[in-house]
Formats: structure tokens, sequence, C-alpha cells
């Protein structure tokens, strides 16, 4: 072995070799002069050396491996590289020409190539076993993956497949005696995962069976911990007393360290006690959660716990109980953002895509989240025990505000006020209620805009329409998508008869939120009004196709169908809103709508019905009653015609003809002595009344007794007439008639239009009061005096224009022809012989 001393003679002579050149090219500022090693003895070449070394130290060399002893040998070089060299392995200072060598300094190139690896051509059994769980697992997993994408039916397949597959495999185990290799743990992951996919798609006697025979399975560890999924089956089906018992056995399983497991079984059986509506129970449930300071209670819990209290009507309990879920704290809660909290409404319902458009990660996405089910708990609270926390409402509202302001909650105890002014809104204290909003003028503009859509409705039911429209723009101007402020604001020109205006604003709300039911409802009232029926129709049409059966909008649809003269669609509708399940059977004001579409039909039997059975609801509608007394006068039923005729007169006083109407019956009955009582209590109370002393006069000529003193009055009565300008071509009832009190005119005989009234069930639109128009209606009067039958003054229920709806009048039934000798001459008119001087 070489000494250390020989090793370094030996690198100084290589060093000296004449093999290599110092000579550089290139370098500014220096000169070839001063790298000349030319003068330097010529060396023997560093191969010559190397070759005469290597033979002395093949010997002690030889056990060395390869990577000490032998770096430089390899195939196709002329010299081995010693061990000193400073050159690369593998690398010569100069490419040998004419030799393309690939990187091969191990010598592998001349070997032979190995053959490449052969498969068996038969897999054991213990291998195939291996293979088919392999497969297994692999389905396990695929069905999990669908189940999470919402794939549930295909994530079912698969799972009875890994089910089907595990089978086969324990079957082929038996078959070659190899029971030991047995794999527990893959039968428990594949019958756990086919309950879990049968439970995903609701077959919950399938899944309950799996269930059951993993619990009661000793060999599988921790088994009985899904008898909670077990009582999350029985508490979806509402068996609560069974949900309860597998609660509780899980809740045995568990060990005590594992506390969050435990707090949400326990949870759990506290909501099947508040289902089952035993309070005090479900408390207790709810109580432990408030163990280790709470940190184990969400806001759910926390909620449900004081509906407990609430139930039970306990105010310190729910204070403290609100008290607590306002210092509930949560992972990613800790800094609570209000304005992120923001309550879910029709103005923010794209939210969640506006942020993503932002940037937020699916983290904060979460986070925010959390954030809104937290206020939307705490504001139902919030709401629930303000009117009954404390001894006033008032008061109690006060208390929960402080709590919200003091725990950090300035914008939720914002959204109270809101609810504190809805609450005078409820007891019609709107002066109270706006004040309460008014405070919201000086706050963000949000909380402002919110506050100022309900002024603006407060103004515009107390017809205030100026400060309605302010507030209504105020509210557009801070958020230009709030639907209902749009509706505010389009009401507003409804008002102000801009209707063309008002029906643009009202499709920007539709455009804004296309369910925003006001706005279609009203855009169908603009359209009325204008007298675009065809596009009042199509609006009325896709509202009803969104409530199906709303009654106001039923209604809507059989006038306007009847305005446009469809008058068996407008049957259809209003009989539909008579019979639906959802509709008004006793409303009198659609059944007299039916009652005159038969009218106009000529079908006077089913209108009687429908007259009478409005009668019998609103005994109160002057028309309904006008045409069931003249109808039953036609049937020469004048006992019927009375009741009637006496409804009238007691609803108008001093409408004199009504009481005219019933003594005229009495004549026509033959009941003398009653009729001439009548009409002397008619004169004594309306002496200037023509008419009651010509029937007078009449009368007591029928009875054979003495009229002068009548005649005399009435030629008193007819001079200052014609004193007052009447003359003899002039109106001959121009003081004190009937004709007179119910401001008929002269001339006409039948068809008097009489204006229509809805009943009590009347229906409106949800934004614009008073929607819809008045219907009028032409009464048969079958009397060719029209001084009697003259239209009380029109009580208009809607505030659209009159719509004149032409009928035909009905063939008059004339009475028997009267003896010769019978000299009643209705105080000298020309009446005709079928129908009583009304």
């Amino acid at each position: 072995m070489m000494s250390l001393t020989e090793t370094s003679q030996l690198l100084q002579k290589e060093l000296m070799g004449g093999d290599y050149n110092y000579h550089v090219d290139g370098i500014p500022g220096m000169s070839d002069a001063q790298y000349d090693f030319g003068h330097v003895q010529s060396q023997p070449p560093p191969s010559a050396y190397m070759q005469r070394t290597a033979q002395a130290g093949i010997s002690r060399m030889s056990a060395m491996p390869q990577s000490r002893g032998g770096f430089g040998t390899r195939a196709g070089m002329d010299a081995a590289r010693p061990m000193t060299s400073n050159r690369s392995a593998g690398y010569t200072s100069a490419p040998k020409t004419g030799s393309r060598q690939t990187f091969d300094p191990m010598g592998q190139g001349n070997a032979a190539g190995a053959k490449p690896l052969e498969k068996k051509t038969e897999l054991s059994p213990e291998e195939r076993m291996r293979e088919i769980e392999k497969e297994i697992h692999k389905l396990v997993d695929q069905s999990a993956m669908l189940r999470e994408k919402g794939q549930l039916r295909e994530a079912l397949e698969k799972a009875k497949e890994a089910g089907k597959k595990e089978r086969h495999l324990c079957r082929q185990r038996e078959q070659l005696n190899l029971l030991d290799q047995l794999n527990v743990d893959l039968t428990y992951a594949v019958c756990l995962n086919l309950a879990i996919q049968h439970q995903a798609n609701d077959n919950d006697n399938e899944a309950l069976q799996i269930y059951t025979q993993i619990v009661k399975n000793k060999q599988y560890p921790f088994s009985g911990r899904f008898r909670v999924n077990m009582g999350n089956i029985y508490y979806k089906q509402e068996k609560w007393t069974v949900a309860i018992k597998m609660y509780r056995m899980a809740l045995d399983q568990i060990p005590n360290n594992v506390q969050a497991i435990r707090f949400k079984i326990m949870r759990n059986i506290g909501h099947a006690f508040f289902k089952m509506h035993q309070f005090m129970d479900a408390i207790d449930s709810y109580e432990n959660l408030l163990m280790n300071s709470a940190q184990h209670l969400d806001f759910m819990t926390g909620f449900n716990l004081m509906l407990c209290y609430f139930a039970l009507g306990d105010k310190d309990k729910m204070k403290s109980g609100f008290l607590k879920l306002l210092n509930i704290e949560q992972v990613g809660l800790e800094d609570f953002d209000d304005e992120d909290a923001e309550l879910e409404s029709p103005s923010n319902s794209n939210k969640d895509t506006r942020n993503l458009t932002e940037g937020d990660d699916a983290l904060r996405e979460d986070v925010k989240r959390r954030q809104r089910e937290a206020a939307t708990f705490i504001i139902k609270a919030a709401n629930l025990i303000a009117p009954t926390v404390d001894k006033t409402p008032i008061a109690g509202f006060d208390w929960v505000t402080d709590a919200l302001n003091q725990h950090g909650f300035p914008r939720i105890a914002s959204e109270l006020e809101i609810a504190k002014s809805s609450y005078f809104l409820k007891r019609k204290e709107f002066d109270k209620a706006i004040e309460v909003l008014r405070k919201f003028e000086k706050k963000e503009p949000s909380l402002m805009a919110c506050a100022a859509t309900n002024l603006s409705f407060l103004y515009f039911l107390e017809a205030d329409h100026p400060q309605a429209e302010k507030y209504a723009d105020m509210a557009v101007k801070a958020d230009r998508y709030n639907a209902r402020a749009l509706v505010n604001k389009g009401n507003c020109m409804f008002m102000n008869n801009e209707f063309e205006r008002a029906k643009e604003i009202f499709l920007e709300a539709i455009g804004v939120s296309a369910d925003c039911l006001e706005a279609i409802y009203n855009l169908g009232l603009v359209n009325m009004h204008i007298g675009r029926h065809q596009e009042a129709l199509l609006a009325f049409d896709k509202l009803h196709s969104i409530t199906t059966a709303n009654c106001e909008v039923m209604w809507q649809l059989g006038d306007i169908h009847e305005k446009l003269g469809n008058h068996a669609k407008a049957h259809e509708w209003f009989s539909l809103l008579v019979t639906s399940p959802k509709g008004r059977p006793t409303d009198p004001g659609v059944l007299a709508r039916l009652a005159n579409l038969f009218v106009k039909a000529n079908d006077e039997t089913q209108a009687f019905h429908y007259h009478l059975e409005s009668y019998r609801y609103w005994p109160v509608d002057m028309n309904v009653i006008t045409w069931l007394g003249i109808y039953y006068v036609k049937q020469e039923m004048y006992e019927a015609a009375i009741p009637f005729f006496n409804r009238a007169a007691q609803i108008e006083p001093n409408e004199v003809k009504w009481r005219l109407m019933v003594a005229s019956c009495y004549r026509r009955m033959g009941s003398y002595p009653q009729a001439l009582r009548l009409y002397e209590e008619i004169h004594k109370s309306h002496p200037n009344d023509i008419e009651c002393v010509r029937y007078l006069i009449t009368i007591c000529k029928e009875m054979k007794q003495n009229y002068e003193h009548y005649a005399a009055q009435l030629r008193k009565l007819e001079r200052m007439q014609e004193a007052q300008g009447g003359g003899p071509g002039g109106n001959p009832r121009a003081m004190g008639t009937v004709s007179n009190v119910g401001g008929g005119g002269g001339g006409g005989s039948s068809g008097d239009e009489v204006p229509y009234r809805r009943g009590a069930g009347g229906s409106y639109g949800p934004g614009v009061p008073g929607g819809g128009g008045t219907m009028r209606r032409q009464y048969e009067a079958e009397d060719d005096d029209p001084r009697e039958m003259s239209p009380p003054p029109p009580m208009e229920l809607y505030e659209a224009e009159e719509v004149e709806v032409p009928t035909k009048s009905a063939p008059k039934r004339r009475l028997a022809e009267r003896r010769q000798d019978d000299d009643d001459d209705w105080g000298n008119d020309d009446l005709d012989e079928d129908l009583l001087p009304m």
C-alpha cells in the first residue's frame, strides 16, 4: 500500500505532466506570455505512467469494489482513469473522432440484455382472494364518492355490487378452507356502507335491518354507536319514543372522554322530546349542553331551548336563555361580521353568486353561511320573546334591543326596531310606527332603505301620497334592486293617475324579482284602468299560475272576461271561486255576480237561486233586495215581496218609494185597510209627496170613503209644482215625488240601471288598495213609469271607471185585466198593468 508521502509525490508529478495546456483565450488585459509553459521540460505522458502504476496496483486493489478501484475502466476507452484524476468519470479531455459511444461507466453495454420479468401463468388462491378484496375496496370508495356528489341511486348500486362480491369472496374462502383469512373489517365496511346508502335513498326498512345485524354482531368493535343512525331513521318516521330509546342506548356505548359526540346525542334526545311537547324533559336534555361553559352549545339548540322556555311561559328563563344564545361561540364565528350576517331577502337573493365573483374562497363562504344562520336564529328568538319577556311589549322590545347592542349585534338590533314598528302596525298605532322608523334616517344606507320601504307603505295607507313617494324614492336610491320599494313607488304613480309610468315601474319590479306577486297584480290593475284588458288578462293568468287558488286573482279574471263579453269564461271563473276548496262559497258579491250572469242568459231560476243565496249572507245589498222584490211581484207573490221592500225601507228610511211598494203590495193582495193605514202614515211623514196623495185618493175611491180633502191637497201640490216652473209640459214630479227623491228622470220603460255593489267578500289588490272596477247591472224593472224605479245613489267599492253592461229585457208578464168599473188611475199616470208603482 502506498504511503501518504508516495501519494503526494505522485500527485505532484501528475500536475507537472505535459498533457495539460493552461493556455487561456479571450481574457482582456492579459497576454499569452503570462501563461506560456513552453519552457517546461517534457514529461512522460500520463497514459504511460498510468499503465505502469496500474499493473503494480492490480493485486492490491482487486478486492475493492469497482466504484473505488476501477472508475475509468470501460469498454472502448484507450486508457484507464486513475483514482486521483480530476476528470469526470466516463469523459475524456477531447472526444474521439469518428466514434459515437454512449455514456456507460459501469460497462453494461457489452453485457447481454436481461430477459423481461415473466408473469405467473396462474395466481394462487390467496392471491386471487387479495385481488377480489381490492376490487371490493374500490367499489366501496366509488359508492361513497357518488353519494358525496349527490348521485344517490348510483351510489346504492355500487354498494350492492360490493356486497355481492364480498359474499362471493366469503363463500370461496369457505370452499378453499381459508376461513382463517376471513377479513372481518372488510365485511364490516361493506355492510355499513350499504346501510348508509339505503338510508340516503329513504329505504328505511332495509337500512334498519342491516344496522340491526351490525349492532348485534359482537365481532364488530364499537358497533353500538350506530344506534344513533337507527335513532335518526325512527326520528324521521316520527317514532319519537323508539328514537329516544336508540339514542340512549348509543349514549351508553360512547365513553365519557368523547364529550362532543355525547352532547350531540343529548341534543337529538332533546329534539325528540320537543317534538312530543314534553318541554321539561327537552329542557333537561338541552341544559346538559350548558356544561363546560356551554362550549358544545350551538345556535339551533339554544334556539330550541328558548322555544321550550317560551312554551312554559318562564320569563326569567327566557331572558337567561337569550343571553346564553348571544354568548355562544363557534369555530369560525369568533369575529362575527354583522355586515356579512345579513338576513336573506329578495334583494340579496343572488348574494352567494356575487360573493363568488368577488374571489372569496370556500372556507370564507362557509363562515358567512354560518354567520347568516346564527343571525337568523337570533332575530327569530328576539322577535319571539320581545312582546312577552317583560311587563309590556314595548319594555320587552327595549330590553332585547339593549341586550343585542351590548353583545355586539347592532344590525340585528336595528332589525328588531323594524319588528317593533311592525308590532305597532298590527295594533293600528301608525304614529308610533312612523316614529320608530324615522329613527333610521341617520343610520347606514342599508338599514335606511329597509325603514324607508316600510315608511312609504305607512304613508300610502294614510293617503299621504307625497310622503309615500318621497320615502319610496329614498328606498329605491339606496337599493335599486329592492322590488318592494319599486312596488311602493309604482303605487304612488298609480294614485297620481300616471298609469303609464306606474306600469313601467311595476315591470321593472318584476324584472328585479320575477315572483313579486304585488307587482304582477298591480300591473294587471293598471292595464285594466287604461283599458288594456288583454294585457291585464295575461298578468292575472301568470299570477294564477303562481298562486293557483288565490281568490282575488280569480275574481279579477272573471271580471275581465265579463268586460270582454266572454260570459262563459266569466261564469267559469266565478263558479270556481265559489266551489274551490280555498275559495269563498259564502261571498255574497261573487254570488251576485253569478246571478247577474244568469240574468243575462235569461235563466231566471238560477238567477233567483244565487240572488237568494247572496241575500242570505249579505242582507243589505240594495241591488239584490230590489231584484228579489221585483221577481216576487212578477210572479204575483206579493206577500213574499213585502219583507224585501220592508228591509229596503229599513236600510234607506228617507226613501219613500220602498214604503209605497209595501202599501201597493197590500192593495194588490186585497188588504185595503192595511194599505190605507200605511198610505196615511206615509202622507203624515211626507205631506208634500204627490204620488202618495194620488194613491190615497185611489184607495179611498175603492173603499167608498171620502177623499175630498186629499183631492184638495193634490190640487194645491200641483199648483205649487207648476209655480216652481214645471208648467203643464214640464216634469210632473218636480217637488216631493218619488222620482225626485230617488234621483230618477222621466221617460224610459224598463232596464233602469242600478249600480252593482260587492258584499263583504269584495276583493282588492295587495299593493294598490281598491283594485278592480265598479260593475253596474240592469234589472228588469217591468214598469213603464220610471218614477218608481229610480236607482239609489251609487255605492262604489272600486275606484275604476264604471263599465256599462247591457242586458236584454225579459218578456213581460201581464196580469189579468181589471174590471172596467175600477176607477184606479194610480195618480192619473199611464202605468203598465204588470207592475206596482215603484
